[in-house]
């Protein structure tokens, strides 16, 4: 800290991004990033636009990426914005629809960027406990004073909150916007955006991080009432305008193009996630029934403070947060087939399936 720094810089207490280890004999399970890379479609895209005019600035509104989302989900493209990763969309959004004098609410266990983001722009917020078993109960979220935020599925339990909750949540918000982080909605039952052009006040998030495999390309997208993205635009325009460069915007709109890639590579490690599920039962755990690209899990003997650091030891990164409530929960990321396997084969040595308990 300086005497330079202004008063929100000061108060200011940023997101922590899970770990980044210089070192390809490590095996990372702890950023939910999806291990079978994009489709071959994505390179090629990425490849004929580099040699294209990289020397011009790209469409500041991203109308081909804009089209292929719109063909994908069958709305048109002023329901649709995109942005640098959806961490950005999400900021936007909060500065587009949220006040500093009214409240708005979010689960007290869920993405940590929330609560960041609500200090960082000065709005006051509510942060609305879970069930025991860590369930969102809706009704709590309705009658909102100000907005709410919800992901869905939740991060980092990865429990799923059905369309019809979500609809009854917007219903009774009729007055605020209710944006729903859906960036694991692709390893869930069902996404709530058909539900935008029925409510004005619902907000979509998305990213294609983790189904699409381009977290390395930052973009993510909002659906919503054209009133809303407008709102996302008007933001956008005021910080920068150019927030998706010619490559993400090509790489992008192949991935949502190649829909055979999606779904191979999603229903791959759905199969996978229930297959780990069922093997760390067997293993003494407590693992909450995700429908993400993670399991959230805990031990009856061991911390996972202590599985996480003897996990890393091993060559296995996890996630582990040092958060009341969630502190001996341990979120693992889905890999291949075979990084499982061998995960397991180094979960046997610290906790081997004799211990388990009857």
């Amino acid at each position: 800290m300086t005497k330079f720094w202004s008063e929100t810089t000061k108060r200011t207490e940023p997101y922590v991004p899970g770990e980044q280890l210089n070192d390809p004999n490590i095996i990372k399970l702890n950023t939910n990033e999806n291990p079978y890379g994009p489709s071959s479609q994505v390179k090629e895209a990425i490849q004929d636009e580099l040699t294209r005019k990289l020397h011009l600035y790209p469409a500041p509104d991203a109308d081909k990426l804009r089209d292929e989302i719109g063909s994908y989900y069958n709305v048109t493209k002023d329901h649709i914005f995109v942005g640098n990763g959806s961490d950005e969309v999400l900021a936007f959004s909060f500065m587009a629809f949220f006040e500093p004098h009214a409240q708005i609410r979010f689960p007290a266990i869920t993405y940590s960027f929330y609560p960041v983001y609500a200090k960082l722009f000065n709005i006051p917020y509510e942060q609305v406990p879970l069930n025991r078993d860590f369930t969102i109960p809706a009704e709590d979220f309705f009658g909102a004073e100000g907005g709410i935020v919800i992901a869905n599925p939740n991060a980092p339990t990865g429990l799923y909150l059905n369309v019809e909750a979500v609809e009854e949540i917007v219903i009774n918000n009729p007055e605020y916007v209710v944006i729903i982080d859906e960036a694991y909605i692709d390893f869930a039952p069902a996404s709530a955006a058909p539900l935008v052009k029925q409510y004005p006040n619902l907000l979509i998030v998305q990213t294609l991080s983790k189904s699409r495999s381009l977290a390395g390309l930052r973009v993510g997208f909002a659906l919503g009432d054209p009133g809303l993205i407008e709102a996302l635009v008007r933001i956008k325009d005021s910080f920068n305008s150019y927030t998706i460069d010619r490559l993400a915007i090509a790489g992008a709109a192949a991935a949502i193009k190649d829909r055979d890639h999606f779904r191979e590579t999603t229903q791959t490690i759905i199969r996978t996630r229930e297959w780990l599920i069922s093997e760390m039962k067997k293993r003494g755990f407590h693992v909450l029934p995700s429908q993400a690209n993670f399991i959230f899990v805990s031990h009856y003997k061991h911390s996972a403070k202590s599985l996480y650091q003897r996990l890393k030891q091993q060559g296995f990164l996890t996630r582990h947060f040092q958060k009341p409530a969630i502190d001996h929960y341990l979120r693992i990321t889905i890999g291949t087939d075979e990084q499982m396997e061998s995960f397991l084969k180094a979960l046997d040595s610290i906790t081997p399936l004799a211990a388990v308990q009857d």
